[in-house]
């Protein structure tokens, strides 16, 4: 199954692409995604327990995907 992950900001700019198309067989979870990334060059810029989003909800790291699931790892935000 095909999981669409989104990355932002400081993360897209380290990977050098804001999305990514990965495979994973059926049954993956939030954590399958985020080690995958995390093999990536550069992946060492996300922290240990990124925010994780499936289909624009927050997640927990167990949660189980579908294909077509889009899974973004969001970066801290700061304001003033």
């Amino acid at each position: 199954m095909t999981i669409k992950v989104l990355l932002f900001a400081s993360y897209a700019d380290t990977l050098g692409t804001g999305q990514l198309a990965l495979d994973f067989r059926a049954g993956a979870t939030v954590s399958d995604v985020l080690g995958r990334v995390r093999s990536l060059p550069g992946a060492d810029v996300l922290p240990p327990e990124p925010l994780i989003a499936v289909n624009e909800r927050y997640a927990r790291r167990d949660q189980v995907l579908s294909s077509g699931d889009e899974v973004a790892i969001i970066p801290p935000v700061a304001g003033g």
